[in-house]
């Protein structure tokens, strides 16, 4: 067995004595902010490149194998070197640089996190960001990824957290696709409307609307169904019909009088709704490079209380 091992076996036998620590590979793995199956993949690939055992497995717990006592002990010395390391650097290194890598979700990185990031590049020049816009979830391990934003009630355990801003949604049209059309003033009223929706699922045509306790669903009926909130912003600009949106991608529409919102004292319930957070991996040393950021995006929409949606008129 050759002995130079090649470097990302460093990041496996980081996880092998965090398993160790913790374990369990579950445990371990809430602690990254990995996943059971990423943790074990990377013991695997340990083991592979060692050839041989590292832990014994059963149904209730996990046992280090007689080499896999050396190899833990080496390897929980490597991590506290490396932590040594950290603290030296920490105490020198406090400019924001390198590449920073983040996921968002796709409307959310377009329509609040986007307009942000030009100002960001010109207060941190040797910061570069990298945004992937996706809907998926990701590993941040697994996906080499420093932040990620999600749509979510509340942080997943074993990541660190904070809450950007409430994702609201509601309903809108144009002047004058309601002045050809009539206006709703009941829920009900949709059925004899062409509405726009997100179209992923049966359930997505199945509007919910609350005001005070009474609770009414109405499934409607369009001619449009689109996945994007830009593009469903877009078809109702151009008079489709009433469609969902989240209130940070309908904001300058409303603002700008080009479209109305629709049932305004009824709150309409969508079936993806939270909060978008801020995630990254717990560590005792921030890089600067993340921290910055996320002070800087939490600075940005606190200045922007529109981003959050005007509450349901009371009903006379």
């Amino acid at each position: 067995m050759s002995i130079n091992l090649p470097l990302p076996l460093l990041g496996e036998m980081a996880i092998f004595v965090k398993v160790v620590e913790t374990g369990s590979f579950s445990e371990a793995a809430r602690q990254l902010g990995s996943s059971p199956s990423a943790v074990s993949r990377s013991i695997s690939r340990l083991e592979k490149a060692l050839a041989t055992r590292l832990l014994q497995r059963t149904t209730r717990k996990l046992r280090l194998s007689e080499s896999g006592e050396e190899v833990f002990k080496r390897c929980q010395d490597m991590v506290s070197a490396a932590r040594s390391v950290m603290e030296i650097s920490g105490q020198y290194n406090h400019e924001a640089e390198g590449l920073l890598r983040v996921s968002v979700p796709k409307a959310v990185g377009r329509f609040v996190v986007h307009p942000h990031i030009p100002e960001f590049l010109r207060r941190y020049p040797k910061v570069d960001v990298q945004l992937i816009l996706e809907d998926r979830h990701v590993d941040l391990i697994d996906d080499n990824v420093d932040l990620s934003i999600r749509i979510t009630d509340s942080p997943p355990p074993g990541l660190i957290g904070r809450q950007l801003l409430p994702i609201e949604h509601l309903i809108c049209a144009t002047p004058q696709y309601l002045a050809e059309h009539g206006t709703p003033t009941h829920p009900h009223d949709l059925l004899n409307h062409s509405c726009i929706y997100l179209g992923e699922t049966p359930s997505d045509a199945r509007w919910k609307f609350k005001k005070g306790t009474k609770a009414v669903t109405v499934g409607v009926r369009g001619r449009y169904a689109a996945n994007h909130t830009g593009v469903r912003l877009d078809a109702v600009l151009q008079h489709v019909g009433i469609g969902s949106l989240p209130y940070f991608t309908a904001r300058h529409a409303l603002e700008q009088g080009l479209i109305v919102q629709v049932l305004p004292d009824w709150t309409f319930l969508a079936s993806y709704h939270g909060g978008a957070w801020l995630l990254h991996s717990p560590t005792r040393y921030l890089p600067p490079k993340l921290r910055v950021f996320i002070d800087y995006l939490v600075e940005c929409l606190e200045k922007e209380p529109t981003l959050a949606s005007p509450s349901p008129r009371s009903s006379s």
